[in-house]
C-alpha cells in the first residue's frame, strides 16, 4: 500500500489549510537548532527553509528561532506570510519543492513558541465567578460589586510559562486551615487545573497610549490554550489582601501552537448580554462580535471531565486588552494574557476541579495527566484546531528542614480562594 502524502489530509482534519498554527520545533539530527514551523495535518512545515522553495516575503523573520520577530512585524506581515504558507501547501505546483520540508510530528520536538514578555490572567467567566462566589459566600452576593463593570485581572509570572508536555511539579508552600493555630509547610494537597484561553500580543504599543477595542486585531497575533495550574490551599492562606501569588506562579502550561486570529473569523460570536451599561472604553455594542466559539475539552488520565464553552465568556479578549492598557500601560511583543477559567452554565461545562467538586475535592494526585484540547467552527464546515496542552503532575521536592516550620499534614483540608 503506497504511503499517504502529507498533503492529503484525512477528512475533517482540524489542522488543514484554514488553520495553519505556528510553532517552534527541532529535529533529532539538529537538536540545538530551533526552527519556526506551521502545523499541517500530522506534519510540520519548516518555515526557515520555505524561502528556498517558494518566494517568501519576510524570509528573515521566518529564519528566527522564535516567533517574536514575526510577532513584532505587525498585521500586514502576518497576513502576507499566512497567504504564502497556504499557497505553498495547497498549490500542486509547489508540492515537489515543499514536500521535503514537511516533518512528521512524531519525529520533532516542540518548544515554547515565543519568548513570553509579561503575563496577565483575567477572571472573565461569569459562570465561573458566580460558582466560586457561591462556594465561598453562600449567604452573600456571588459576584463582587465591580465584576460587571470591568474585567478583573492580575499580573502573573512569565518565567514559569511552560510548553505542553513539561511536567508540573507539585509546589510546596504555607497552608493554614481556619482551625489551625499556625501555618504549616509542605506540598499542596489541593492542586487544581484551570482551563483557559490565551492571547499572544504581537505588535507593541507605546507607553501612555491605551489600546482601544478597534485596535485589537492590530496588536494580538493569535490564540492558544492555557492550563493555569493552581494550588488552592497555598493560595487560600496567602491571597488576602493582595491576591494570587505563589499558589499560581509555579507553572502555567501553554500549547506549542499559536493559532492566528485570522483563522478564527468564522468562530466570532456576540458575547452574552450585558446587565449594566459599560463605560465607553469597554462598550463593544458597535464593534465586530468579540466572542469566540471555542469548544474546549478537559481530560484527566484520558477521561473527559468537562467541556467548557468559550462562547459563554462575559468579557471578551478585546475588552481585556482595552482594560489592561487604559491606564497607559504599554504592550510588549510576546505579552500573554489569559481569559481565566472558562466555565459554562451546565454541570459538565466547568473548567476547574474546585467547581466540579464544589470545593470538596478530590484534587489532582501525583501522576495524574491533564490534557486540554479545543476546536472552533471554520469556513465551509471545517474545524479549526487549537493545539493541545498536556501536563503530568510530579511529586513535590522534599522541603528543607529549615523551611518547613511547624509540621503539618499535606492532606489537611483548607478553604480554597477565589479562582481566576
Amino acid at each position: 500500500m503506497p504511503e499517504q502524502s502529507p498533503f492529503d489530509l484525512a477528512e475533517g482534519d482540524p489542522f488543514g489549510p484554514h488553520t495553519l498554527p505556528y510553532g517552534v520545533f527541532s529535529t533529532a539530527d539538529a537538536p540545538e537548532r530551533r526552527r519556526l514551523g506551521v502545523r499541517y495535518g500530522s506534519h510540520v512545515l519548516d518555515l526557515s527553509a520555505l524561502s528556498g522553495a517558494v518566494l517568501t516575503p519576510h524570509a528573515e523573520l521566518l529564519a528566527a528561532p522564535t516567533l517574536n520577530p514575526l510577532l513584532a512585524a505587525g498585521r500586514t506581515a502576518w497576513q502576507e506570510v499566512r497567504a504564502t504558507v497556504r499557497g505553498a501547501l495547497t498549490d500542486p505546483a509547489h508540492r515537489p519543492a515543499v514536500a521535503p520540508l514537511l516533518h512528521p510530528l512524531d519525529d520533532v520536538t516542540l518548544h515554547l513558541p515565543f519568548e513570553v514578555a509579561d503575563y496577565v490572567d483575567f477572571y472573565a467567566s461569569e459562570h465561573h465567578a458566580t460558582n466560586v462566589g457561591r462556594i465561598f459566600r453562600p449567604d452573600g452576593e456571588a459576584l463582587t460589586p465591580n465584576w460587571k463593570h470591568l474585567p478583573i485581572g492580575y499580573h502573573g509570572r512569565s518565567g514559569t510559562v511552560v510548553v505542553t508536555g513539561t511536567p508540573v511539579v507539585r509546589p510546596n508552600g504555607q497552608r493554614k486551615a481556619p482551625a489551625d493555630p499556625a501555618p504549616s509547610f509542605g506540598p499542596s494537597a489541593r492542586l487544581d487545573i484551570e482551563a483557559e484561553v490565551g492571547f499572544v500580543v504581537g505588535a507593541p504599543s507605546a507607553l501612555h497610549e491605551p489600546v482601544g477595542l478597534d485596535a485589537f486585531r492590530d496588536h494580538v497575533f493569535g490564540v492558544c490554550l492555557v492550563n493555569d495550574w493552581s494550588a488552592r490551599d497555598i493560595q487560600a492562606w496567602e491571597y488576602v489582601p493582595l491576591g494570587p501569588f505563589l499558589g499560581k506562579s509555579f507553572a502555567t502550561s501553554v500549547s506549542a501552537w499559536i493559532t492566528p486570529l485570522d483563522a478564527l473569523d468564522e468562530a466570532r460570536t456576540p458575547p452574552p448580554a450585558r446587565d449594566f451599561p459599560l463605560l465607553p472604553y469597554l462598550d463593544d455594542a458597535d464593534t465586530e462580535p468579540g466572542g469566540l466559539d471555542l469548544r474546549i475539552e478537559v481530560t484527566v488520565n484520558g477521561e473527559t471531565v468537562s467541556r467548557p464553552p468559550f462562547s459563554a465568556m462575559y468579557w471578551t479578549a478585546a475588552q481585556q486588552l482595552a482594560h489592561m492598557t487604559v491606564n497607559g500601560a504599554s504592550l510588549r511583543t510576546g505579552d500573554l494574557f489569559a481569559s481565566g477559567t472558562v466555565s459554562g452554565p451546565e454541570p459538565d461545562q466547568l473548567g476547574c476541579l474546585l467547581e466540579l467538586t464544589q470545593g470538596k475535592g478530590p484534587y489532582l494526585q501525583d501522576g495524574d495527566e491533564v490534557t486540554l484540547t479545543a476546536w472552533a467552527p471554520g469556513p465551509d464546515g471545517a474545524r479549526i484546531g487549537l493545539g493541545e496542552v498536556t501536563g503530568r503532575v510530579l511529586p513535590a521536592p522534599a522541603p528543607g528542614a529549615d523551611a518547613a516550620g511547624p509540621a503539618g499534614s499535606a492532606g489537611r483540608r483548607t478553604p480554597a480562594p477565589e479562582a481566576t
